[in-house]
C-alpha cells in the first residue's frame, strides 16, 4: 500500500490521506528515526554539527511533515476512525519524543558539538542550548526507575489531553436546539436567525437549529429577548463535559482534570521543581513564579475598582431601564450589549455591514504589505482538506517565495471551535533541503447563508487580525533551523506579541480605510461612527480585565498551589480567585475548568498568564508606531528584523529590547484599556 504521509510531496495530499494510513506511516518513521540515531552513534567519530545535529533535525522536520496534517484533519474534519489513529500515534510520538530525551548517548553527542569549537553562528548555538536544557527537562539526569516512571507521566498526559479535548468536542456536538418559529429567535440578527435555519436545512430538520458553535452561542446570548432561552443556552454551554447539565455525566472530564494535575505535579517534582508552575517557568520569559504571581495580582489591583464600578453601572441600568432587579449570568451579555447602545448609540450589527469578508481579507493583505513589503497571492489548484479552504503564497518584493498557508475560515460540524494558526512546516535550510514555511489559518467565522456575503464583526475582525499575526511570526522568519524558525523555541509568555501587535490595526483609521468599506455601497466607515466605535472601544475593560486575570490566576494558583494530600483543589481555587477578582456571578453548577482546553488540552498550563503577558509586549511594541507613524517604514521593518524574523533565535527579552530600545513597561497596555495606571 502506499502511504501518501511517506511520500515527499511539497505540501499535504489530503484526498489521499486516510485514517488507515496514519498508524503505519507514524511506526515506520518513528522506526527510521530510532535506527538513524543509532547508527549516527556509533560511528566513532566526534560529533559535529553536520554529521549530528543536522541529518537529526532533517529526520525530526519528516516526522513532523506526516504527522502535521493528520493532527490538523483530527481538529477540523473530525471522525472517529481519525480521532481513533490519531489518539494511538500520540502515545507513540510521546513515548519517542521522551525516550530520545533521556537518551544519555544522544546528550554527550549533543554535548561535544557544542563544546567542540567548532565554529557555529549564534543561531546554531541558540539551537543547541535549547536542547541541551530540554534533555533536562525530559529527565536525562533521573535514575533508570525515575526515567521509566517519567516516561509513564508523559505517555499518560498525552492521552489524557487528547481525551479532554475529544470529550468537550463531543459535548459541544451533543446538544441542539430545535425551534419551530423565528418568533422563538426575537431580538437575534437577521445574519443569526439565517443561520439557524440553514444549520436545520443541513441536518435534514424543518424550522431553526441552535448548537454550542460560537457563531449560534454567542448571538443568542446577546441579543435574544427570550431570558429561558438564553439560560438553557448558558446552562449547556457553562456545563460542558462536566458532571452537570443536560448531559450530566456523559462526557465528564472530572477524572481528566484532577490525573492530569497529579500527573503534571509528580513529572515536575521528579526533575526536582517544587510544583507545575516553577517547570513551566523554565521556559518562559517570565523568571520566577513570584514574579508572574506579582504582575497578574498587580493587574487586578489596578482594575478591580473599574470592574466593579462597570458592573454596578450594569445592574443599574437593567434596573432602572429594564426593570430587571437582579442579573444572572445569562443576562449579562445581553444588558452590556443594551447598555452599550443606549450610552455609546453603537452595536455590532451597525458595525458590520463595513466588515464583508471579501473586503477585509485583501485589505489585511495590504496592511501587512504596507508594514512588512510583502505581497499575498491566492494560488488556485492546490489541494485542500475541504471546499471552503484556499491557498496563497506571500511573495517578497523581488517575487522570491517567503510562505504559503491554508485559509479555513467558516464553522462547520466536527470542526474543533476557537480560532488558531498551527505549523503545517517549518522553514528549512540545508545544503540538501530549502523548504519554505507553511501555515494552517483556521478560524470558525459563521459561514455564508445563501447568496448574502458574509458579514463579520469587529470582534471577528480582531480574531482574523490576532490569528494572521502568529501566521506572520511563523512565514515571515528567515531563520533556516526548524527549532527556533518562526514561532519554534519562543517562549511561550511571549509568542502572543505579534498576534497582539496585529490587532492594533483594527482600530486605526489609516488601516481601516484599506478594508473597512460598506458590502453595498462601498463607503468608507463615516467619522461620526468610527468616533463612537473608539469611544466604545474600551466599554467595561475593566470587566474584560478580570476576567482574563480570573482565568490566569486559576490556572497558575492550581499548579502552583497544588497539594498531593488534597488532589487539586480545583474548584476551591476557583472560588478563592473568583472572589478577589470577579465582578458577574456564576451559579454553583458552572463548570468552566470542565472545558478549559487552553490549560487542560492544549499547551498553557501554567501559561494562561502569557495572554496578559504579551499583551504589555504588544501594548508597549504599537506605542512606538503610535509614536513614529502607524505605518512608519523604518519602524515596520525594524519590527520585521527584530521580532518577526528572528523567531526563537534569542531570548524574548532580548529581540524586545532590540526593537524597543528597553524593557517593556504595563503604561501602554493600561493606557491602550483605558483603565487609570
Amino acid at each position: 500500500m502506499t502511504n501518501p504521509l511517506l511520500e515527499d510531496s511539497p505540501l499535504p495530499q489530503f484526498s489521499a490521506i486516510k485514517p488507515e494510513h496514519v498508524e503505519p506511516a507514524i511506526d515506520d518513521l518513528l522506526a527510521r528515526n530510532r535506527e538513524a540515531v543509532e547508527t549516527l552513534l556509533q560511528t566513532g567519530q566526534t560529533p559535529r554539527w553536520q554529521t549530528l545535529v543536522e541529518p537529526l533535525a532533517l529526520l525530526d522536520n519528516q516526522l513532523s511533515r506526516a504527522w502535521s496534517p493528520v493532527s490538523h484533519l483530527n481538529g477540523v474534519l473530525n471522525s472517529e476512525a481519525l480521532r481513533e489513529a490519531h489518539s494511538a500515534c500520540l502515545a507513540k510520538l510521546s513515548d519517542f519524543s521522551t525516550e530520545m530525551g533521556q537518551n544519555g548517548r544522544l546528550f554527550e553527542a549533543y554535548k561535544a558539538v557544542a563544546e567542540g569549537g567548532e565554529d557555529l553562528n549564534d543561531e546554531q548555538r541558540k539551537v543547541l542550548d535549547n536542547i541541551l536544557r530540554d534533555f533536562h527537562l525530559s529527565g536525562v539526569d533521573l535514575p533508570k526507575d525515575q526515567q521509566q516512571r517519567f516516561k509513564e507521566i508523559q505517555q499518560s498526559l498525552s492521552a489524557l489531553s487528547s481525551d479532554f479535548s475529544n470529550k468537550v468536542l463531543d459535548a459541544n456536538n451533543a446538544w441542539s436546539k430545535a425551534l419551530a418559529s423565528s418568533d422563538d429567535l426575537a431580538g437575534l440578527p437577521q445574519a443569526a436567525i439565517d443561520l439557524a435555519r440553514q444549520t436545520a436545512e443541513q441536518r435534514g430538520l424543518e424550522g431553526y437549529l441552535l448548537t454550542l458553535d460560537f457563531p449560534s452561542y454567542q448571538p443568542v446570548m446577546t441579543y435574544a429577548e427570550d431570558a429561558a432561552l438564553r439560560e438553557e443556552m448558558y446552562r449547556a454551554f457553562a456545563t460542558r463535559a462536566s458532571d452537570q447539565g443536560p448531559h450530566a455525566g456523559q462526557y465528564d472530564n472530572s477524572d481528566n482534570m484532577n490525573e492530569i494535575l497529579a500527573l503534571r505535579h509528580e513529572a515536575a517534582q521528579l526533575l526536582g521543581f517544587g510544583n507545575y508552575a516553577e517547570r513551566s517557568i523554565a521556559t518562559k520569559m517570565a523568571r520566577s513564579t513570584d514574579e508572574v504571581m506579582g504582575f497578574l495580582n498587580d493587574l487586578a489591583s489596578r482594575s478591580k475598582a473599574q470592574a466593579d464600578a462597570e458592573f454596578a453601572e450594569l445592574k443599574a441600568y437593567a434596573a432602572d431601564h429594564h426593570a430587571h432587579p437582579e442579573l444572572q449570568p445569562w443576562d449579562v451579555a445581553y444588558f452590556s450589549e443594551k447598555l452599550r447602545q443606549h450610552r455609546h448609540n453603537i452595536s455590532e450589527e451597525e458595525v458590520k455591514p463595513y466588515f464583508p469578508i471579501n473586503r477585509v481579507i485583501p485589505g489585511m493583505f495590504e496592511v501587512v504589505g504596507k508594514l512588512f513589503g510583502v505581497s499575498f497571492h491566492v494560488i488556485d489548484g492546490v489541494e485542500t482538506y475541504h471546499p471552503d479552504v484556499t491557498f496563497y503564497e506571500i511573495r517578497n518584493p523581488d517575487g522570491s517565495l517567503r510562505g504559503q498557508f491554508y485559509f479555513d475560515l467558516y464553522a462547520r460540524q466536527h470542526k474543533r471551535g476557537g480560532a488558531w494558526m498551527a505549523d503545517c512546516q517549518s522553514r528549512m535550510k540545508t545544503d540538501t533541503l530549502e523548504q519554505p514555511p507553511v501555515a494552517y489559518m483556521t478560524c470558525n467565522f459563521t459561514p455564508p447563508v445563501g447568496d448574502a456575503p458574509v458579514l463579520l464583526t469587529h470582534r471577528e475582525v480582531e480574531t482574523l487580525f490576532h490569528e494572521f499575526g502568529h501566521g506572520l511570526h511563523h512565514m515571515l522568519t528567515r531563520v533556516d533551523y526548524p527549532d527556533i524558525a518562526g514561532i519554534s523555541g519562543v517562549a511561550w509568555d511571549a509568542v502572543e506579541l505579534p498576534s497582539q501587535f496585529m490587532e492594533n490595526y483594527c482600530w486605526e483609521r489609516e488601516a481601516l480605510d484599506l478594508f473597512a468599506a460598506h458590502h453595498e455601497t462601498g463607503e468608507a466607515i463615516p467619522q461620526e461612527l468610527y468616533e463612537r466605535m473608539l469611544a466604545a472601544r474600551n466599554f467595561q475593560s475593566g470587566m474584560m480585565m478580570v476576567r482574563q486575570l480570573e482565568f490566569a490566576l486559576f490556572d497558575f494558583r492550581m499548579h502552583l498551589e497544588y497539594d498531593p494530600q488534597n488532589s487539586g483543589r480545583i474548584y476551591d481555587i476557583l472560588e478563592e480567585v473568583r472572589a478577589q477578582v470577579a465582578v458577574a456571578p456564576a451559579p454553583d453548577w458552572n463548570r468552566f475548568p470542565h472545558a478549559f482546553s487552553h490549560v487542560f488540552g492544549g499547551g498553557y498550563a501554567a501559561g494562561y498568564y502569557s495572554y496578559k503577558w504579551a499583551e504589555v509586549l504588544s501594548a508597549d511594541a504599537f506605542s512606538r508606531f503610535e509614536e513614529e507613524g502607524v505605518f512608519n517604514e523604518t519602524t515596520g521593518r525594524a519590527f520585521l528584523e527584530n521580532i518577526l524574523e528572528r523567531g526563537g533565535s534569542d531570548e524574548a527579552m532580548n529581540l524586545f529590547v532590540a526593537f524597543r530600545g528597553r524593557e517593556p513597561t504595563v503604561d501602554a497596555l493600561l493606557r491602550h484599556t483605558g483603565i487609570a495606571a
